[in-house]
C-alpha cells in the first residue's frame, strides 16, 4: 500500500515549482515565428481524438480494475495537487523504460510496460506524479506537437524537413527542460526524496535494486559535473542536444539541489502561488530564466563558462563605449 500524505497543495498553482530554465525556454517557444502555422496543419492531419483512440485501440485503460494501483495513484496526486481534472491513464506494451502525455483539451497519461513492471509501489508513484506536473504545467499540447511531428510522414507537405528543422530544434530545447520541472512535482506530490532518486537510477540502467547503492550514484553524478575541461564542455553539450530528456545525473543533480532548497519546505508548508492570483508573463519568464543561466555562468569555472563570460563583459563594455559615443553625437 501506498504511504498516506501528510500535505495537501490546496489550490497549488504550477508555477509555484516550474524550473526558470522550464520557463524561459517555453515562453522563448511560443514566440517562434511559424509555430502556430505548423501546429494547426499538424493537428489538423491528426487531431486529439485519433490519439485517444489509437490508445484505447492498442492500450490498457487504467481503472479501478485494471491496474488498480496506478489508478489509486492518479487519484492521490490529484488529490495532492487540489487539481480538478483527472486525466486518463493507458498503460501500452513497450520495453523501452519511459512514460509520456498526449492531448491539447483533454490531455492523458501513457506509462509504458517496462516502467510500471520495474518500479515498486512508491516508485510508480513519483513517475504517475511527473506526469501529472507536465499536465498542469501545459506541457501536454507542445509535447504531443513535438510526438507528432517527429513520427508523422514528412510526405504530407512539400520540404517539410526544413519548414519543421527549427521548430523541432526548439521543441526538443524546451522538452529537455520541462523535465525538470517534472521532476519537482513527482517530489511535490509524493513528498518522499528517496524514490525519485530510485527512478532517476532505475532510469540510467539499475534494474536490480541489490546491485544498486544511492551514495555510488551521487558520486557519479558529482564526478559528471566535475568534469568541467573544455574538451568535456563540447561533449557534454554535443552528447545532449539529440536526448528527449536531460541524462539522469543531471536530473538528479538538479531534483537534489531544489530539496535541500528553502522553496521546497516552503512550499510544503503552504507559502506558494495559488491558482486564479497569478497572470503569465513571458517577458518576465524569460528575465528569470536569462537571470538563472546567468548565474548558473557565473558559478561555472571551465573553460567554456570562463570564455562566455570574457565575451559578455567584452559585449558590455564594447555597449557602454558605443553609447556613450552615441551621446556625444546628439
Amino acid at each position: 500500500m501506498l504511504a498516506a500524505r501528510t500535505k495537501k497543495l490546496y489550490a497549488i498553482d504550477p508555477r509555484s515549482w516550474e524550473h526558470p530554465a522550464d520557463k524561459a525556454a517555453l515562453a522563448a517557444l511560443r514566440g517562434v515565428k511559424g509555430l502556430d502555422d505548423v501546429a494547426k496543419f499538424v493537428f489538423g492531419k491528426t487531431g486529439e481524438q485519433s490519439l485517444r483512440l489509437l490508445h484505447i485501440a492498442s492500450s490498457v485503460r487504467v481503472t479501478p480494475n485494471q491496474f488498480p494501483r496506478v489508478h489509486q495513484m492518479m487519484e492521490r496526486t490529484v488529490d495532492a495537487f487540489d487539481w480538478g481534472y483527472r486525466p486518463e491513464v493507458f498503460v501500452t506494451q513497450s520495453p523501452f523504460f519511459n512514460a509520456g502525455v498526449y492531448g491539447v483539451a483533454e490531455p492523458f497519461v501513457v506509462l509504458n510496460s517496462s516502467v510500471v513492471s520495474r518500479l515498486d509501489d512508491a516508485e510508480l508513484a513519483c513517475v504517475v506524479a511527473h506526469e501529472m506536473g507536465h499536465i498542469m504545467s501545459g506541457h501536454a499540447a507542445y509535447k504531443t506537437l513535438l510526438w507528432l511531428l517527429l513520427n508523422l510522414s514528412t510526405n504530407i507537405a512539400p520540404a517539410a524537413e526544413l519548414v519543421i528543422a527549427p521548430i523541432v530544434a526548439a521543441l526538443r530545447e524546451w522538452d529537455r527542460k520541462s523535465e525538470l520541472s517534472a521532476d519537482r512535482a513527482g517530489l511535490l506530490a509524493t513528498q518522499s526524496e528517496d524514490p525519485n532518486y530510485a527512478v532517476l537510477m532505475k532510469m540510467a540502467g539499475g534494474d536490480d535494486v541489490t546491485q544498486l547503492n544511492m551514495n555510488d550514484f551521487f558520486a557519479q553524478a558529482e564526478e559528471y559535473e566535475s568534469r568541467k575541461g573544455l574538451l568535456d564542455g563540447i561533449h557534454k553539450i554535443l552528447n545532449t542536444v539529440w536526448e528527449s530528456h536531460p541524462f539522469p545525473v543531471i536530473r538528479l543533480k538538479e531534483l537534489r539541489s531544489w530539496a535541500a532548497s528553502g522553496q521546497y519546505r516552503a512550499i510544503l508548508d503552504g507559502n506558494y502561488l495559488k491558482r486564479g492570483f497569478y497572470e503569465a508573463d513571458a517577458a518576465s519568464d524569460i528575465k528569470r530564466g536569462f537571470d538563472f543561466y546567468k548565474e548558473e555562468l557565473a558559478k561555472g569555472d571551465d573553460p567554456l563558462s570562463t570564455a562566455a563570460r570574457s565575451l559578455g563583459e567584452g559585449l558590455n563594455k564594447l555597449g557602454e563605449g558605443i553609447g556613450e559615443a552615441l551621446k556625444g553625437l546628439f
